[in-house]
């Protein structure tokens, strides 16, 4: 189990006094949810169901308007999209900062993602789909002092400059195990119209791994939906990717109508959240398996309950060894890097669910945890998290293609992974150059409002307590707004 001897937290270092700080969050609260339930100033759309209470295992498949209308059939898949996020918070109290601080003065930051999504379909039952994608700007802080970072978009590593690249190239076949067909939304993921009921399906080449693990359709989508990234993803979850999220691998899966399983074995990179991947499985490999089962935790409701387990095998530091040499003098901070070349392993387990609750609202979970002795290396410093929320259909309030939502996460690290920050190690991500620990706290809502044919705009509101674990920084409040458009 992850260790519960963390720091304790000494009350009154962040210079409010208890009853303000409950009394500033209960405000937050109140705007958040607020924020979520105001109509846009757009008109009104006609009424349409949008979460579905079938059999269907999508339970909030909402469709997407484009500027373009795309064909329902054919060989060919083209669409595109584009996605803006400009995000800005207020100075914050901080009693020190560090190298990889979220900064306490007042930011703004912008960043842009543009994707180009093709697909053909050589047979029923094969297909290859290419996508080049090209980003720019950046995050609050470069992208620095937060486990769950604001948005979900930034490259981490501006030194990768602007220049357009392959985001994915897949191979995927479809292995009929019956007779019965059940329909397919065709899309940047899938050309297929109409799928098995009972199937096999084999992928190899690059993608993104949480394009098809921790998948769902309430918290997942930075386009259209939360923007923090250990709100639409599952921050436990180191999964492999590189720098701008992606890896090479093969994912292996069936799928039938009660349940299904897939298992993906996937390229690690060459060090922490690095742009090169090791293409030496003996010297590194990320193991993935995942069971779905296509129902809910209320009777006659449509849900979708996913039980996730990985094991990634790297050149990963231990946080114990550095701190060990720091205690004893050996280096005058401790350096989780500063080891001979090895294999450690990380390993964890995860927890996600859907769950209708009408037709216009749809709940979801997660619960995330990692052994946290070795150092975190793909996606971002969380060694343990649980988050909860919702999402609302516009036609609640005759807004057909709108949306909202509310969640709350929280993060939490090992004891020995809080100890190294306390001494000023850094991570990937964190070092504030000290550490008086404290769970990391969010809170987000968000509107989208549909404005004409695929263009979608809205607020988002986020709230962070103890921002990268630490007490004696933040709270800190990070408004956005959000342009997209889907082609």
């Amino acid at each position: 189990m992850l260790s519960e001897r963390f720091v304790p937290r000494s009350k009154g270092e962040r210079g409010l006094p208890d009853g303000g700080k409950r009394a500033r969050l209960w405000t937050i609260l109140a705007v958040c949810i607020a924020a979520t339930m105001v109509p846009p100033f757009a008109r009104g759309q006609d009424p349409g169901s949008v979460a579905s209470e079938s059999a269907d295992p999508q339970v909030a498949d909402e469709t997407i308007q484009t500027m373009f209308p795309h064909f329902k059939e054919g060989r060919f898949w083209i669409s595109g999209q584009a996605n803006f996020i400009y995000q800005t918070h207020p100075p914050f109290y901080a009693k020190y900062s560090g190298t990889n601080s979220l900064q306490p003065y007042y930011e703004k930051a912008t960043s842009r993602v543009l994707t180009l999504y093709t697909g053909f379909e050589i047979t029923k039952s094969i297909e290859v789909l290419v996508d080049i994608e090209e980003t720019g700007g950046k995050g609050l802080s470069q992208a620095l002092g937060l486990a769950g970072f604001t948005n979900l978009d930034v490259v981490r590593n501006p030194s990768l400059g602007q220049a357009p690249y392959l985001a994915r190239a897949m191979y995927h076949q479809v292995f009929a195990l019956s007779h019965e067909k059940i329909e397919n939304a065709r899309g940047p993921l899938s050309t297929f119209t109409e799928l098995p009921a009972r199937r096999l399906e084999l992928r190899f080449g690059k993608f993104g791994m949480a394009d098809f693990f921790d998948v769902n359709s309430v918290g997942g989508d930075s386009h259209l939906q939360f923007m923090n990234w250990a709100i639409d993803q599952n921050g436990g979850y180191d999964y492999a990717a590189d720098t701008r999220g992606y890896t090479y691998g093969v994912i292996l899966e069936y799928q039938s109508p009660k349940w299904g399983l897939r298992f993906a074995e996937a390229l690690l990179p060459t060090v922490a959240n690095g742009p090169d991947l090791v293409w030496n499985l003996r010297n590194a490999n990320a193991s993935n398996v995942e069971f779905e089962l296509h129902r809910g935790f209320l009777r006659k409701k449509d849900g979708i309950i996913r039980l996730l387990s990985y094991v990634n095998n790297a050149n990963m530091g231990i946080y114990q060894v550095a701190n060990e040499q720091y205690l004893e003098g050996k280096v005058p901070t401790p350096d989780i890097t500063n080891h001979p070349r090895r294999v450690t392993t990380k390993y964890g387990f995860g927890v996600n669910f859907e769950q209708v609750l009408t037709k216009n609202i749809v709940a979801y979970g997660r619960f995330g945890w990692n052994n946290g002795k070795t150092e975190s290396w793909a996606y971002t410093e969380v060694d343990q998290t649980f988050q909860f929320g919702a999402g609302f259909a516009g036609r609640m309030w005759k807004r057909k293609y709108d949306r909202a939502g509310i969640a709350f996460v929280s993060n939490g690290i090992s004891s020995e992974h809080a100890r190294y920050l306390s001494y000023g190690g850094l991570g990937f991500i964190l070092g504030d150059g000290g550490l008086t620990y404290g769970r990391e706290n969010i809170l987000e809502s968000y509107y989208t409002a549909h404005a004409w044919r695929g263009i979608y705009l809205g607020p988002s509101l986020q709230y962070i307590v103890h921002p990268g674990y630490n007490q004696v920084r933040g709270p800190v409040t990070v408004p956005s707004f959000r342009l997209h458009v889907e082609f």
